[in-house]
C-alpha cells in the first residue's frame, strides 16, 4: 500500500512524490511454451516475474508472442487489451494480421484481465475503487515495460522498431507507458484519449462512473489544481512535480508533453459514448495534434471497419519503420 495517500491525497503535500512507475530493470527470464505452428508463424505462451506486485499479491506477467518465421529483425508490436475478458479479441485479430506482414507481436495481459486480476481487485468488482485504478496502472506501465526489458534479449527483434498499439483502457495505459519510455518508438491508440474528468462525468460507461469514488462538486474541485500540475510536468519533468491527486498520475493526459512530435496514430469512433470526443480531443490537443482517424461507430461498432483500422495501422507503423521483411 501506498504510505502517501490517505483519502487520495497527499498527506504532505511539500513532499516530493517519486514516478510511480519506476522500478528496476533486469534481464528476464521468461518461460515460453510453443502452443501453434504455421508456414508462417510460431505462436508462443509466455509468462515471468512481475516487478510490481498489486497490494503484495504475487503475479507472473503473462503474454501470447507471434514470431514471424525467416525474420531475424523483425519490428515488434505489443499489443494491449481493453477492459474485460472480451477485450483480447481485437488483439487477437491484430496479432494474426501483422505477423502475416512480418511484424512479432507480443499480446500483453493487464492485470485487469480475470485471469491476472488479483484477488483483493476480484473482490470490488464489479466496479473498482480508485486505489484499485491507481494499484493497476501501476503494475500495468511497469510490465510494459517489463515486457520491453523481455524483447531487448531477443536477437530476432529490432529494438529499434518497437510499437505498441493499445485498445481503450490498454490504449491509455500506452500511452503512459510510450511516454516514460523511449525505447517505444511509435504508438497506436485506438478509442482511447486522456483527462479523467471529462471521461468520468461525461462517459454512459456505468462502471468508470460508479467506481470514482467521488461527487462531480468534489471532483471538479480536486482537479482545479490539475492545469497548475500539468504545466510543472510539463517544466520540470514527472519525477519533479508533486500531484495534489494520485489521480493526476494516472491520467494520460498528465503524460502528453513527453509524446510531442513522436510517431503517434490515433483511431477513434465518431460517436464513442464510453470516451467522449472531448477528452480525445484534449489529449490529441496536449500531444501537438498528432495523425488522428475518424471511424464512423461507438466505442464497440468501431471494430465493424476492421478491415481499415488493420489498413490504417499498417500504413502508418509502415512509413514509421519502413516494409518488415517477410
Amino acid at each position: 500500500m501506498h504510505e502517501f495517500w490517505t483519502d487520495g491525497y497527499l498527506k504532505d503535500s511539500s513532499t516530493k512524490y517519486k514516478n510511480p512507475y519506476q522500478y528496476k530493470s533486469r534481464k528476464i527470464q521468461a518461460n515460453l511454451e510453443l502452443k501453434q505452428t504455421t508456414s508462417r508463424w510460431l505462436k508462443y505462451a509466455v509468462d515471468f516475474p512481475s516487478a510490481y506486485s498489486v497490494y503484495n499479491e504475487v503475479s507472473d506477467i503473462r503474454g501470447e508472442y507471434f514470431q514471424p518465421r525467416n525474420n531475424k529483425k523483425a519490428p515488434l508490436a505489443i499489443v494491449i487489451h481493453g477492459w474485460g475478458d472480451r477485450g483480447d479479441i481485437p488483439c487477437h485479430l491484430l496479432a494474426r494480421t501483422m505477423v502475416k506482414q512480418g511484424y512479432a507481436v507480443f499480446v500483453f495481459y493487464l492485470v485487469f484481465h480475470a485471469s491476472r486480476m488479483p484477488e483483493t481487485m476480484t473482490s470490488h468488482m464489479p466496479y473498482l475503487n480508485t486505489e484499485d485504478w491507481f494499484e493497476g496502472y501501476r503494475a500495468s506501465i511497469i510490465e510494459v515495460r517489463q515486457v520491453l526489458d523481455w524483447a531487448y534479449g531477443r536477437p530476432e527483434l529490432d529494438k529499434e522498431r518497437i510499437a505498441v498499439l493499445g485498445i481503450s483502457l490498454g490504449g491509455f495505459v500506452s500511452e503512459i507507458a510510450m511516454a516514460l519510455d523511449k525505447r517505444i518508438k511509435a504508438g497506436v491508440f485506438i478509442i482511447a484519449g486522456g483527462n479523467s474528468e471529462i471521461i468520468t462525468w461525461k462517459t454512459k460507461s456505468e462502471a468508470i462512473v460508479k467506481g470514482h469514488g467521488c461527487t462531480e462538486e468534489e471532483c471538479h474541485r480536486i482537479r482545479s489544481q490539475y492545469p497548475q500540475y500539468r504545466a510543472e510536468v510539463a517544466q520540470k519533468g514527472i519525477d519533479n512535480a508533486v500531484p495534489f491527486m494520485h489521480c493526476y498520475l494516472t491520467d494520460a493526459l498528465t503524460f502528453a508533453p513527453y509524446l510531442r512530435g513522436r510517431p503517434v496514430l490515433m483511431l477513434n469512433g465518431k460517436w464513442d459514448k464510453t470516451i467522449p470526443k472531448e477528452a480525445t480531443i484534449a489529449f490529441w490537443e496536449a500531444c501537438n495534434k498528432p495523425a488522428i482517424k475518424w471511424l464512423p461507430g461507438s466505442h464497440i461498432s468501431f471494430w465493424l471497419w476492421y478491415p481499415r483500422i488493420a489498413g490504417e495501422i499498417t500504413r502508418f507503423l509502415g512509413t514509421t519503420f519502413g516494409a518488415a521483411k517477410i
